[in-house]
């Protein structure tokens, strides 16, 4: 189905790398096109799963998110269905840096990661929270039900702030030596600091990265509305874990969540 995508976008594919989403639910490729390199995703879901907001959000990115948030520009996109399954094709400009981890979002070990690139982080974090959007990230109706859960604790689960974020900020989603924010599927109104607060729960194997993304994101990590948006992703990230996901990260979560309630 890549191949046919390829087809209908004028795209051959270049090279033999391939790169697989979650559970192997995307395909991105290089490809040649006549206006130069580009990488080629497909998203494969069933066929009653085909649109809404993971569906439109890498579109409605494109035409809204500002030029200081640094990410792959859409070319052309397709979707169709064959079967019992709903394709989505996009086109996008390659872009020729790595990703920080390949693998998983988990940071395992530190990154060479110089002023200008933790600078233009910040940058477009702060663009991105100032976008106006009707999308949705982290909804209050499951932050009101998973808190008091997964926390354990009594927890006000009102949302003191809300930002637009781009809501999967996680290391395999970011590349270097040059920045840019990767997959805009899930982009939409969380708890404000909360991009920053999923990044620096990811960075939690690695302390001394992870007191990098405190100090250099503390503009909103060292605040209340920061402080509500960890418990927000600790809360995500220990439901996960009960699925056996993320269970080296447990540990510190806890030793996070107890650092922020005392």
């Amino acid at each position: 189905m890549h191949a046919t995508a390829a087809a209908a976008l004028n795209a051959t594919p270049s090279g033999s790398r391939e790169a697989w989403g979650w559970r192997g639910r995307t395909l991105g490729r290089p490809v040649a096109t006549t206006s130069g390199e580009g990488w080629l995703r497909l998203v494969s879901v069933p066929v009653d799963k085909a649109g809404g907001k993971l569906w439109e959000g890498p579109q409605k990115a494109e035409q809204l998110m500002p030029p200081a948030v640094p990410r792959p520009r859409l070319r052309e996109r397709r979707t169709w269905a064959e079967g019992e399954h709903g394709y989505l094709a996009e086109l996008y400009d390659k872009i020729t840096a790595s990703t920080i981890t390949t693998h998983e979002p988990i940071l395992r070990e530190a990154p060479d990661l110089d002023n200008a690139w933790w600078d233009g982080l910040s940058t477009a974090l702060d663009a991105i929270a100032t976008v106006p959007s009707h999308r949705v990230a982290v909804r209050q109706e499951y932050l009101d039900r998973a808190m008091p859960e997964y926390l354990g604790i009594p927890v006000n689960t009102t949302v003191p702030a809300w930002a637009t974020s781009h809501g999967d900020l996680h290391w395999a989603n970011l590349t270097s030596p040059t920045l840019t924010v990767l997959d805009w599927e899930g982009w939409g109104a969380a708890p404000a600091g909360y991009d920053a607060a999923l990044l620096y729960a990811y960075s939690l194997l690695v302390p001394e990265t992870a007191a990098e993304v405190h100090r250099r994101l503390a503009h909103v990590l060292a605040t209340p509305a920061g402080r509500f948006a960890g418990l927000a992703v600790i809360t995500e990230l220990l439901q996960t874990t009960t699925r056996g996901d993320n269970l080296d990260l447990e540990g510190p979560l806890r030793t996070w969540l107890s650092e922020i309630t005392r």
